[in-house]
C-alpha cells in the first residue's frame, strides 16, 4: 500500500507539471510575417513612465500573461481604394474630375503601428477602407485647390509627390501607410484640358510643318546653289536661284499663315472655356451670396424672437415672484394677527383662571376662618354683602314716582288693621323678599336674615 501510494503521488505530480507546461505553451503566441500581434491589458509603461495602452509585435513571439493580458492580430494585407473624385475645385476655380486608385496598408513603423493598435484594432477591412477613403478624399481636394490645371495635367510627378506627402501624413495618424498612388485620368466639364491638348497638338503639327518647310527650303537652296555652281557663267542660273528662293518664301508664308490660323482657333477655344467657367463661378458666387443672405435673415428673425420670448419670460417670472412675495406677506400678516389674537385670548384665559383661583383661595380661607363650617362662611359672606343687597332692594322702588295717593280710610278692617296700614303693607310686599331672591339663586337665606320657619310636621302624618 505504501509503494502504490508513492507511485500514485509521483504520477499526480507529473500530470500536474505536464498540465502546467501545456498551459504555459498555450499562452505563447507567435506573430506571422503578414500580421501584427497586439497585446493589450497591463503591458507596462513607455519611456516617460506613462502606462501604455497596447504592445505591438511584428515578426516575433510573446507570452500572454493570463487574466491580465489578451491579444489580437491586425492584418498587413494591402488595401486597394478606388477614389473617384469629381468636381474638385482647382486654383483657377475650374472643377475637375480626378479618378485614381490608392493602395494602403497598416504600417509596421513603431510609432505608427502603435496608432494602428489604438485606432484600428477590431475594425473590419471594409471599415478601415472607408476611413482611409474619407481621409484621401479630403487631402486630394486640398491639393487640387492649390494647383493650376496645367500643373496637374502636365507635371504629374509634382502632383503625385504632393498627394503622397499630404495623404501619408494624415494616414499615419490612424496607423496606415501609403503604398502606391495611380491617377488614371484628369478631365473637366468645361473642356479646358481638352483645349490644352488641342493647343499642344496644333503646336506640334505647326512645329513639324515648319521643320519640313525648312528642310524643303534647305534642299531648294542647295539645289539652287548647285545649279549656280554649275552655271556660274550663265545668267539663267541666277534667275532659277531667285525663283527657288521665292518659292521657298511662299511655302514658309503659307506655313506661318496656317500656324497662326490654328493658334488663333486654339486661343479662341481657350477664351471661350475661360468665359464659360467665369460665368459659372459668378453664378455659384451669386447662389452662395443668396443663401448667406437668407441664412442671415433667418438668424436675425430667430434673434428677435428670442429677445421677445426672453423678455416675456422675465416679465412672467417677475410677476410670479411679486405674486409670491405678496402672498407671503399676506400669510405672514394673517399669521401675526392670529398669533396676536391667540396671545390675547390666552392672556384673558390666564387672567380669568387667576381670578377664579384667587376667588377659590379666598373662599377656602373664609371657610377655614369659619372653622370649617361652610354655612357659617356663607353667612359671613352675605353679611359682608348685606348692604349692597339692601341697596338693590331700595333701588327697586326708589325710582317709582307717586305724585298723589288718595286713601279712603273707612276704619278698621276685619283683621284689626286700618285701610292705610294695609295699603303700605301691600306696597312693600311688591318688593321681592330676600328669601325669594336666595331661592331663585339656588341658595337658602340664613335664619338670622329672615328665613321662614318651617311648619311643624303633623305627628299623625
Amino acid at each position: 500500500m505504501d509503494g502504490a501510494g508513492i507511485l500514485f503521488g509521483i504520477v499526480a505530480i507529473v500530470v500536474v507539471l505536464f498540465a502546467a507546461v501545456i498551459a504555459i505553451l498555450s499562452r505563447y503566441r507567435k506573430c506571422p510575417s503578414d500580421k501584427v500581434l497586439v497585446i493589450y491589458g497591463k503591458v507596462g509603461s513607455d519611456k516617460d513612465g506613462q502606462p501604455r495602452s497596447a504592445k505591438c509585435i511584428h515578426g516575433g513571439a510573446a507570452f500572454i500573461v493570463p487574466v491580465i493580458q489578451s491579444y489580437q492580430y491586425m492584418d498587413l494585407t494591402p488595401i486597394s481604394i478606388n477614389v473617384d473624385l469629381k468636381n474638385a475645385l482647382s486654383k483657377q476655380n475650374i472643377r475637375v474630375d480626378v479618378p485614381s486608385r490608392f493602395t494602403v496598408g497598416i504600417s509596421t513603423e513603431p510609432g505608427t503601428m502603435q496608432n494602428a493598435a489604438e485606432r484600428l484594432l477590431g475594425l473590419k477591412m471594409n471599415e478601415i477602407q472607408e476611413l482611409a477613403k474619407d481621409i484621401i478624399f479630403g487631402q486630394l481636394r486640398l491639393i487640387i485647390a492649390t494647383m493650376d490645371i496645367e500643373e496637374i495635367n502636365t507635371d504629374r510627378d509634382k502632383f503625385l509627390i504632393a498627394v503622397s506627402n499630404n495623404v501619408e501624413i494624415e494616414l499615419k495618424k490612424i496607423g496606415l501607410r501609403l503604398i502606391n498612388v495611380n491617377v488614371t485620368d484628369i478631365n473637366d466639364e468645361s473642356g479646358y484640358i481638352e483645349a490644352l491638348g488641342k493647343e499642344a497638338a496644333a503646336k506640334a503639327i505647326n512645329d513639324a510643318k515648319k521643320s519640313v518647310a525648312e528642310k524643303d527650303r534647305d534642299g531648294e537652296i542647295g539645289q539652287a546653289n548647285a545649279r549656280r555652281d554649275q552655271r556660274v557663267q550663265v545668267s539663267a542660273a541666277d534667275a532659277e536661284a531667285i525663283e527657288g528662293e521665292n518659292a521657298a518664301k511662299i511655302a514658309v508664308s503659307r506655313s506661318d499663315a496656317k500656324r497662326r490660323e490654328e493658334q488663333a482657333e486654339a486661343e479662341r477655344i481657350a477664351a471661350a472655356a475661360e468665359a464659360v467657367q467665369a460665368a459659372k463661378a459668378k453664378q455659384e458666387a451669386y447662389v452662395a451670396q443668396q443663401e448667406a443672405e437668407e441664412t442671415r435673415a433667418r438668424l436675425e428673425k430667430a434673434t428677435q424672437e428670442a429677445d421677445v420670448l426672453v423678455k416675456a419670460e422675465i416679465q412672467k417670472k417677475q410677476a410670479e415672484l411679486e405674486a409670491e412675495a405678496e402672498a407671503e406677506m399676506i400669510r405672514r400678516k394673517a399669521k401675526g394677527e392670529a398669533d396676536a389674537i391667540y396671545a390675547k385670548m390666552e392672556a384673558q384665559a390666564r387672567g380669568a383662571q387667576e381670578i377664579l383661583e384667587k376667588q377659590a383661595e379666598g373662599m377656602r380661607a373664609l371657610v377655614e376662618a369659619a372653622g370649617g363650617d361652610a354655612d357659617a362662611a356663607v353667612k359671613l359672606l352675605i353679611a359682608d354683602k348685606l348692604q349692597e343687597l339692601m341697596e338693590i332692594q331700595v333701588d327697586a322702588i326708589k325710582n317709582i314716582k307717586i305724585d298723589k295717593i288718595t286713601v279712603w280710610d273707612n276704619g278698621t278692617g276685619a283683621d284689626g288693621k286700618g285701610t292705610t296700614a294695609n295699603f303700605l303693607s301691600g306696597l312693600l310686599g311688591a318688593v321681592p323678599p330676600l328669601n325669594d331672591l336666595f331661592k331663585q339663586a339656588g341658595m337658602e337665606l340664613p335664619t338670622l336674615l329672615g328665613k321662614e320657619a318651617e311648619e311643624p310636621k303633623n305627628e299623625e302624618e
